[in-house]
């Protein structure tokens, strides 16, 4: 799948986006940012408050405990505000 990282999320992970297979255990969008936390040090930086990141599936917010089996791609990103 497609896994896009956005704003800060980006800059932390240093890339804009991949193509991950994450192992069949990691079953939720909590799950996927758990275990791209222990892949290294960006990626924990980067997921180091999951409360406060958000996420998207195929352009649909969802919440951590969503499923992602099916998805085509996962967008991660900071809250936004409005201006």
């Amino acid at each position: 799948m497609k896994i896009k990282y956005f704003a800060w999320v980006r800059e932390r992970v240093g890339k804009s986006e991949e193509m991950l297979d994450p192992p069949p255990d990691v079953r939720t969008v909590g799950e996927l940012m758990a275990w791209l936390s222990r892949c290294s040090e960006s990626y924990a930086h980067a997921f180091e408050t999951p409360k406060v990141v958000r996420a998207a599936i195929d352009h649909v917010h969802v919440k951590p405990d969503t499923p992602i089996a099916g998805a085509r791609e996962i967008a991660f990103f900071p809250p936004m505000t409005g201006g």
